[in-house]
C-alpha cells in the first residue's frame, strides 16, 4: 500500500492499547478530516501520545481499527504508512547539513536527483530558511532547528504529519513565533496535522479542533471556541482554561472568571448573583486576578481587564460579583 497516493483523512475505530493491566487508551472512536489541524490536548498520562504513537505505527493497538481513506493500516508497519513524524527532540542528523537532513527521506525513497534538489529548495522557503542549507545542526537555534525537523518531515508529501509535544523544548518567546509559523505552514501546505500537547493556549490559538483526553478516553471534541465556550464536563472546564464552578439546585455550573463583573458591595443593584470579599489580588499587566471568598461556595476567581477598570479593590473589601444567565454552562455529571 502506498500511502502517499492517499488522501489525508483518519478514522480510529475502538482503538485501544493495554499494557498489562493497565488501559493506556480505551476504545477511541475519532474521525479525523483530512486537511484539518487536529490537537490531542490532557495531562501527561492521559492516553494522548499513546494514542499518536498507534496512529504511527510505534506501538500496535491492543484492540480497534485505524482507517487511512477507508483502507484499514493498523497491521501495516511503521515505514509503510508513509506519515511524517515530528519529536520535540528534533532527531536530526548531526552530521548532515539542513539541505542533507531535508534531503534523507527523498533519498531513501530514491527519488531522482534533479527532484530532490527542487523539493530540498522549495522546503527551505517554505520554513523561511534558505540562507542556512549549508549549516550543521548545532550551528542553528532551537527554533531553527524544529523547522528543519518540520521541513524534513513534509519534504516527501505525506499525507498526515504526527507531531509530539514539538514545541515543548522552546521557550515561552520563541514557543509563540514558532506556533505563528507552524499555523503557516499548515495553511500554505494542506497536509492533515495531528499534534499532541499539553499547553492548553497552544491547543487554543493552532487547532481547527481540540480532543481532550483523560484517562484513556476522549472527554470532549469541538473546535477552540466551542470547547472553551460551552465545555461539557468539570474536568474540560477547568483543564482548557480556567473555571470556576457554581452549585445550583439544578446542577453544577462553570463559570469564566472573565464573565464575572466586580462592584463595590451595594453598587451592583439588581444584577448582584451573589456577595463576598476580596481575599487576594495579582496583578498581570493586562489584567487583574481577583479571588473573592463567598460563604456557601470556593473561591471565585475573577479576571478583569486593567484597561477598562473603572474602580480597583483591595485585599478585604466587600464586593458584589455578576454576570450574565448565559454565561454559566451547565456541565454533564461525569
Amino acid at each position: 500500500m502506498d500511502a502517499a497516493q492517499t488522501a489525508g483523512d483518519l478514522r480510529l475505530s475502538g482503538l485501544s492499547k493495554s499494557f498489562g493491566d493497565f488501559e493506556a487508551v480505551k476504545a477511541v472512536d475519532l474521525d479525523i478530516r483530512k486537511g484539518e489541524f487536529l490537537t490531542l490536548l490532557g495531562p501527561s498520562g492521559s492516553g494522548k501520545t499513546t494514542l499518536l504513537m498507534m496512529m504511527a505505527g510505534f506501538i500496535d493497538a491492543t484492540a480497534g481499527d485505524i482507517l487511512l481513506s477507508g483502507a484499514s493500516i493498523a497491521r501495516v508497519p511503521a515505514e509503510k504508512r508513509n506519515f511524517g513524524m515530528v519529536f520535540q527532540g528534533y532527531a536530526l542528523f548531526p552530521h548532515m547539513t539542513v539541505r542533507q537532513n531535508m534531503a534523507y527521506p527523498l533519498e531513501i525513497r530514491k527519488r531522482p536527483r534533479a527532484e530532490i534538489e527542487a523539493r530540498v529548495t522549495e522546503m527551505l522557503e517554505l520554513v523561511q530558511l534558505e540562507a542556512f542549507g549549508h549549516r550543521k545542526p548545532d550551528q542553528l537555534s532551537g527554533g531553527q532547528k524544529q523547522r528543519v525537523a518540520l521541513a524534513r518531515a513534509l519534504a516527501f508529501a505525506p499525507p498526515v504529519l504526527l507531531l509530539d509535544e514539538p514545541l515543548g523544548a522552546l521557550d515561552k518567546k520563541l514557543r509563540l513565533e514558532v506556533q505563528e509559523q507552524l499555523k503557516d505552514i499548515h495553511r500554505r501546505v494542506g497536509t492533515t496535522f495531528i499534534f499532541v500537547t499539553h499547553d492548553q493556549e497552544e491547543a487554543l490559538s493552532m487547532s481547527d479542533r481540540i480532543v481532550i483526553m483523560q484517562n484513556g478516553e476522549i472527554e470532549q471534541v469541538g473546535t477552540p471556541r466551542e470547547l472553551y465556550e460551552k465545555p461539557a464536563t468539570r474536568f474540560a472546564a477547568g483543564f482548557l482554561g480556567k473555571s470556576n464552578f457554581l452549585h445550583r439546585d439544578s446542577g453544577l455550573y462553570a463559570l469564566r472568571p472573565e464573565k464575572i463583573d466586580l462592584a463595590a458591595a451595594g453598587q451592583a443593584g439588581d444584577a448582584r448573583q451573589m456577595s463576598g470579599t476580596v481575599r487576594s489580588v495579582t496583578y498581570f499587566g493586562s489584567t487583574l486576578k481577583y479571588i473573592v471568598n463567598v460563604e456557601g461556595e470556593d473561591d471565585i476567581e475573577v479576571d478583569s481587564d486593567v484597561w477598562r477598570n473603572e474602580q480597583e479593590f483591595a485585599e478585604g473589601q466587600r464586593v458584589d460579583l455578576s454576570w450574565r444567565q448565559e454565561a454559566m454552562v451547565k456541565l454533564r455529571n461525569k
